[in-house]
């Protein structure tokens, strides 16, 4: 789904062209046709810098809004700085900068998708030719096919759309590989890798000052294609971090910067490489000469392979799904901005939104503007370009007060033993705790022990509960509910472990009779406590009132606002 989203149109539409492109028009004069240097500008644009701005804008937006109940907005990585504000004027600014530029971005992409698809339609005889006509009606199609996609939600049509067509996408690439030149093509991609990391930093930082030759390349490809990333962000960000729950930060960072990276850089090599070898040793120069004409480009190279009236026929579906995921996938997004995430939308919301997308794209179209949504879409990424830096600010400062927290360590209740109840505790360590075990030890020990915490706490006249099933059929919870602050909660429940096979194997070790199971602690803040088994009544209460000890410091400290403060009144 990031892959449909992210890029799915402009891998189609810039596969071949752009690395042609620049093989034929060189940064520098002075590097020469240069296949290598072309897959390396190529990659410069669609690698990492690219990928790596997604990132950043996702893992805040999920982070936030997972981690601390935030809406999955633009506003809400900013409460660091701003507070209580985001929920004022400053946040819904936030958020209508966040909406513009998400609409523009898609427009500028379903732009490329139309005049694309027109084409290919043209090239297999099924349209007459590049009408305006003809585009209106691709858009009215096509949009159509996108609202009934976001209106089944993320987990059916965009989903499904985007597995098909990310097969579909594989099989011609490997196609490609097989009858085209393999082995030139993997090594073309090993050379063109290496180039990549040997020279990513300095190329990042080129700005052609002692080059000037080479600034007019910079600014009609690096800058604008970074200054569209940006300006990209939210839509794709908003997007990843919608179909990112439950992830961690690690998986989230590795699947979302490397593999989709990897991805384009082999099929940009396999398009794009595939091109110029072509175009050197089979087409006579014909493809080079097709470079100002990026939206038949794509069929031209096909031709060159066998069955080629059925692979420009696939190209089409999958332009098309392409076009249908980027817009369903927007028109989720626009909808959760709009409605500050309040959950599933209308389905006449949706079809709001897919009809200004496609009359905006029509109206340019028309009017030949689609540079200068190409140009509106850049000019917003600057002012965009600040809010990404102070989002990874607020970023910042929100992990390191969330590891300051986890790192606290609670001491399990075997530190607390004494000699006088040691064969107590051998007989324990020889045994595993059952289902039935579990259970007991909470109705004999832990229940006990919330309820004398609940009396005396109720004589501080405090608003104390205890709740049972709340984590599981076997689970108890001792809640203190507060007006402000988050609500304290220490919990047990039975948790099934599993048990190696090693030691079931062993003899002189202890084997469980059926599953096992230990009674685990847990907070209200998502932090997983200890295996509490060998607690007596006393020792689960004074290890309560350690939690609870902790939760009022933390709650004293200003710099844990963010982590304390109720966000479910």
């Amino acid at each position: 789904m990031l892959f449909s989203a992210g890029m799915g149109i402009g891998l189609m539409y810039f596969g071949v062209a752009e690395p042609l492109s620049h093989y034929v028009n060189p940064p520098l004069p002075s590097m020469g046709h240069s296949e290598k240097e072309a897959l390396f500008s190529t990659f410069m644009h669609w690698g990492v810098h690219a990928w790596g701005i997604y990132a950043v804008m996702g893992l805040v937006l999920a982070y936030f809004s997972y981690r601390y109940r935030l809406p999955l907005a633009m506003r809400s990585g900013l409460y660091p700085l701003l507070k209580n504000k985001i929920n004022g004027r400053w946040g819904d600014v936030i958020d209508v900068f966040a909406l513009c530029c998400t609409f523009f971005g898609i427009t500028t992409s379903l732009g490329f998708g139309v005049v694309q698809l027109n084409s290919g339609l043209t090239y297999l005889g099924v349209l007459p030719g590049n009408a305006f006509g003809w585009q209106a009606l691709i858009v009215v199609l096509v949009l159509s096919v996108a609202v009934l996609s976001a209106s089944s939600g993320v987990n059916k049509g965009v989903k499904i759309l985007s597995e098909l067509n990310l097969l579909l996408a594989f099989l011609l690439m490997i196609f490609i590989l097989c009858t085209g030149p393999t082995v030139h093509l993997l090594g073309a991609f090993s050379d063109a890798l290496g180039t990549y990391f040997a020279n990513f930093i300095s190329r990042t930082f080129e700005t052609f000052t002692f080059a000037p030759e080479g600034k007019p390349w910079l600014s009609a490809w690096t800058i604008m294609y970074w200054a569209w990333w940006i300006s990209w962000a939210p839509f794709v960000g908003l997007f990843i971090a919608k179909i990112s729950k439950g992830r961690t930060v690690r998986e989230f960072i590795l699947v979302v910067l490397f593999v989709p990276t990897l991805f384009v850089f082999l099929w940009m090599t396999i398009f794009g490489g595939g091109a110029i070898w072509m175009d050197q040793n089979q087409a006579g120069g014909a493809l080079s000469a097709l470079v100002n004409d990026p939206d038949s480009l794509l069929f031209y190279f096909l031709q060159q392979f066998p069955l080629s009236k059925g692979l420009s026929a696939l190209a089409v579906v999958m332009i098309a799904v392409f076009f249908v995921t980027s817009a369903d996938s927007g028109i989720m997004v626009l909808n959760s901005i709009a409605s500050k995430n309040k959950g599933k939308t209308p389905i006449w919301q949706n079809s709001f939104w897919g009809a200004i997308m496609g009359l905006l794209s029509l109206l340019l179209l028309r009017s030949g503007g689609l540079q200068a949504l190409q140009t509106m879409t850049l000019v917003s990424a600057l002012p965009f370009g600040i809010i990404m830096v102070l989002l990874c600010i607020c970023l910042w400062k929100a992990l390191k007060i969330d590891l300051a927290y986890h790192r606290s360590k609670l001491p399990y209740g075997s530190h607390n033993w004494d000699s006088s109840r040691w064969r107590d505790y051998l007989n324990q360590i020889l045994s595993f705790t059952k289902k039935s075990d579990v259970k007991a030890f909470i109705a004999n020990n832990v229940r006990p022990a919330f309820e004398e915490l609940k009396e005396a706490f109720a004589e501080k006249e405090m608003d104390v509960e205890i709740r049972e099933g709340k984590a599981g059929p076997i689970s108890i919870e001792l809640l203190i509910r507060y007006d402000k602050l988050r609500n304290f909660k220490y919990g047990v429940m039975a948790e099934k472990q599993n048990v190696s096979q090693y030691i079931i194997d062993e003899d002189n070790a202890p084997t469980p009779e059926s599953d096992v199971y230990i009674p685990l602690s847990y907070y209200n803040s998502g932090r997983r406590g200890n295996d509490i088994q060998h607690l007596e009544k006393d020792e689960i209460i004074a290890d309560v009132l350690r939690e609870y000890e902790r939760f009022i410091n933390i709650a004293a400290d200003e710099n844990s606002e963010i982590l304390m403060l109720d966000r479910e009144g």
